[in-house]
């Protein structure tokens, strides 16, 4: 078969980072799906409370492998 990859949309929070983010959507894809092949920043957002950053938001697009059947 092909080399066929699926992409999925995935957003990840912190109270830290949007890299802390990015890195808690990964961890949480890694554990459900095999074969991880890249991740794309799509964008950056956060919760803000009294002026201040709550919770950091990454909505990040996550590739795999598709498993030959």
């Amino acid at each position: 078969m092909g080399d066929t990859v699926k992409v999925i949309e995935l957003v990840g929070n912190s109270t830290e980072s949007w890299e802390d983010a990015a890195q808690n959507a990964l961890n949480d894809a890694d554990e459900s799906l095999e074969s991880l092949s890249g991740i794309e920043i799509e964008s950056q957002t956060a919760d803000v409370e009294s002026g201040q950053i709550e919770r950091y938001k990454t909505t990040v697009h996550v590739s795999f492998a598709l498993e030959d059947r």
